[in-house]
């Protein structure tokens, strides 16, 4: 039932990839809840259930991802932040907010630490 599915916030400013990104989260049976980064920054859904935030480390914004990942944790307590980044690591200046990291472009990796964060199995940062 919908209803029942963790929703997951993911916040990118290319829709391409807010679409990719949101076909991953359904297939693996979650409720993707896509949110454009525009030039002044997110504009959060008034969500207040949010299972998982997905938030891309490279933003065309005024704002940067530290800045929007503090913003994100404000609004969804409790919902740990998964970076996703063309990096090879976690960046330092986020990493304080995010529970774990993964590589774009590796779905199955990134279908495994929503599972394990969204199950409440801790930090799975790399």
């Amino acid at each position: 039932m919908e209803s029942d599915r963790r929703k997951v916030l993911i916040v990118d400013d290319d829709p391409h990839h807010l679409e990719i990104y949101s076909l991953l989260v359904e297939q693996a049976g979650f409720k993707a809840v896509p949110t454009i980064v525009k030039f002044a920054g997110p504009e959060f859904p008034p969500e207040t259930e949010i299972g998982l935030i997905l938030l891309d480390y490279r933003l065309n914004s005024v704002k940067t991802a530290p800045e929007v990942a503090q913003e994100a944790q404000r609004l969804f307590p409790g919902a740990p932040i998964l970076v996703l980044s063309d990096l090879w690591h976690m960046p330092e200046d986020v990493a304080p907010y995010a529970a774990g990291f993964v590589r774009k472009g590796e779905p199955q990796e990134l279908i495994s630490r929503m599972r394990g964060l969204i199950s409440g199995s801790g930090k799975t940062q790399s």
